[in-house]
């Protein structure tokens, strides 16, 4: 039976649109996209973790585990042809193993790659595609950039490469954000940046009521001191290490609102607590996977299935999802109008 292209069918009046997302982690992609109006018909992950996370809070959402590499979108091309949107998260850690890799390149390049090369058998309507802002700045990922969007345009598609940071959409963190949106037959004109939001509150004010929920007597003046946004919280490598808030200068920014960034803890502080950052990080206040997740933007009932080190992984490596939603916005301004 001859496919049927699914814009066609659709009117102006329709509300939900529908998407493909892979690499897509904890959700955070996913929800924000789900918050600006498209629903998943399918969500791919190579790890098992994020998939029974996904599955958890959605269940009637449409998971698989996959490795990118080996996923075959014709396969299923009945539903996902012609498809409103194709998104990726890509891992925001260069060496992690997502994919199973064959050719030795950062697995970023070649999940960016395996990305586009979905784009023919699909055929989507947009893609967005949300890495680190190395991505679109740094001169070593120039050669990448030029091949995707070479192949891209010669499908058909307006390519727009950007930089957002997640502070300017509600999220109480410094997070850049490396951003491709492309649009098939020329939409490409009408798409517009999301537009910048208030600043966010501080990381205190998010996590003054967690901090303060075992009966620690100091959440208060804690939460005064931690006045700041967070910087990038980063999630690490599925193969190596434990949890911890990133790299030196980021503890070190930790450790001027009181936070130990060395190490993650199980519970909020208890009433017998004693908070003394002056005494240094044993004398600091630990933050949880579920604080974390909380700067990170995902709402308090979104739930992390897995062991604490692969939970603040997820939180980590996710898009937050008021990212997701701005950037969803976006996208669903330009196909509403075409």
């Amino acid at each position: 039976m001859p496919l049927v292209s699914r814009s066609k069918q659709r009117s102006s009046t329709d509300k939900r649109l529908e998407s493909v997302e892979v690499c897509a982690g904890a959700g955070g992609l996913a929800l924000g996209l789900e918050q600006a109006g498209f629903d998943p018909v399918l969500l791919l992950d190579n790890f098992e973790a994020p998939c029974k996370t996904l599955s958890l809070n959605r269940p009637t959402w449409n998971v698989q585990q996959m490795d990118l590499l080996e996923f075959d979108p014709s396969s299923d091309n009945r539903r996902l042809y012609d498809v409103d949107l194709l998104s990726a998260g890509l891992p925001r850690v260069q060496g992690s193993a997502t994919i199973n890799r064959s050719r030795g390149s950062d697995v970023e390049l070649e999940l960016l790659r395996a990305t586009t090369w979905l784009v023919p058998g699909m055929q989507p309507r947009a893609l967005l595609v949300e890495n680190l802002s190395e991505l679109v700045e740094k001169d070593k990922y120039a050669e990448a950039r030029e091949e995707v969007e070479k192949e891209l345009e010669h499908l058909g598609y307006d390519v727009r490469w950007f930089v957002v940071d997640a502070s300017d959409y509600g999220v109480s963190q410094e997070r850049p954000h490396g951003v491709l949106v492309a649009f098939k037959g020329g939409a490409g004109d009408k798409f517009r940046m999301p537009p910048v939001l208030p600043p966010p509150p501080s990381v205190g004010e998010v996590l003054r009521k967690s901090m303060a929920s075992r009966g620690w007597p100091q959440a208060d003046d804690w939460a005064a001191q931690a006045n700041q946004l967070a910087p990038t919280l980063v999630g690490g490598s599925w193969e190596r290490g434990g949890p911890d808030l990133g790299p030196s200068g980021s503890k070190r920014r930790w450790a001027t609102m009181g936070v130990n960034g060395g190490t993650i803890a199980d519970l909020p502080p208890g009433s017998d607590f004693r908070w003394q950052p002056e005494a240094g990080p044993a004398g600091m206040v630990k933050l949880t996977v579920e604080q974390a997740a909380l700067l990170q933007g995902f709402p308090v009932h979104w739930q992390l299935s897995g062991g604490k080190t692969s939970r603040y992984r997820q939180v980590g490596n996710a898009t937050p999802p008021p990212v997701g939603r701005a950037l969803g916005q976006a996208i669903r301004e330009v196909l509403d109008a075409t």
